[in-house]
């Protein structure tokens, strides 16, 4: 049985996939890894709804995956959202990225179809007995339309490869059944960049983060405080985050990091469609953010 110890408490960076002309920038992306490693981060998470994964060609896909497990397979571990809608590329998607070295795969509800909560169940049972790699459930029902709920994750928790759940709904009083729903103890995170702490304030583990792509070294901190009771500095490090994570959720937070990003690093803010660039009120509070943080992010940004 898989032990849901393997898999590290604290943040996660949902990783951008930087292009460039068009194309994948191989370098920036590698550019970026080492940022996030340097930043102290738990793990990283490529090929997600963060990475445009519906974007990427199935070469890309591979590239990404190959470039974070070469860059920072030795230093932290990589996850892969291998999630579809459709059962068997799911299956597929996720034995090629353990085939690639994947530490686990990261799998989101089946989207669009809108299964029954059986559907739901069967997708999740027929992945878990193809593969041998830990997985992480993702549940997102805004993006989705399908709820992994109370009922299906005491289900999905017999599932000996499930070590994970990821709740993206900011609803903190799943938190507090989550124990209860699990005996197993598969490992709880947020994926709600607005009531992170307080989610890990109530026993979660960690977070998964479109904002540590920006702020690796800041957001770590503000967990590390947290995880050892320096609940006064983690809080302190909440807010000094905040405006940084509202100007990234004024529009798409997406581009929004990569316009970030574009400051920091001097990667490409591309995009690709139907991602469009942030309006210039966005860029304007996003620069107004980083600028708050002042020469601590400036000065990390400098050595990178």
């Amino acid at each position: 049985m898989f032990n849901p110890a393997n898999l590290p408490d604290g943040l996660y960076t949902e990783l951008v996939t930087p292009f460039r002309g068009g194309a994948l920038d191989r370098v920036g992306l590698m550019s970026l890894i080492e940022w996030q490693i340097r930043g102290g981060v738990a793990g990283i998470c490529v090929c997600g709804a963060a990475g445009e994964t519906s974007t990427l060609t199935h070469e890309e896909r591979m590239d990404v995956i190959r470039i974070a497990v070469e860059v920072a397979g030795s230093e932290v571990p990589v996850l892969v959202v291998t999630g579809t809608n459709c059962t068997r590329t799911t299956v597929e998607f996720t034995q090629e990225a353990c085939a690639l070295g994947a530490r686990a795969a990261v799998i989101v509800a089946p989207y669009y179809s809108k299964p029954t909560q059986e559907g739901v169940l069967r997708h999740f049972q027929v992945i878990s007995e193809a593969v041998d790699i830990p997985l992480v459930i993702a549940n997102a029902p805004l993006r989705t339309a399908i709820d992994v709920g109370q009922g299906l994750v005491e289900r999905l928790s017999g599932l000996p490869n499930v070590v994970g759940l990821i709740d993206y709904t900011g609803d903190l009083a799943r938190r507090g059944t989550f124990p209860v729903a699990c005996g197993r103890s598969p490992r709880h995170y947020s994926g709600h960049e607005l009531t992170a702490l307080p989610f890990c304030l109530l026993g979660g583990r960690g977070a998964f983060s479109v904002a540590a792509n920006v702020a690796p070294r800041l957001l770590t901190s503000m967990f590390h405080a947290q995880q050892s009771g320096n609940i006064p500095a983690a809080l302190e490090l909440n807010r000094r985050l905040l405006p940084l994570v509202q100007a990234l959720e004024q529009e798409h937070s997406v581009a929004a990091a990569k316009l970030a990003l574009s400051c920091l690093l001097g990667l490409s803010p591309e995009v690709r469609l139907p991602l469009t660039p942030v309006e210039p009120s966005t860029e304007e509070a996003i620069r107004g953010a980083l600028a708050l943080l002042g020469d601590h992010r400036r000065t990390r940004a400098a050595r990178a």
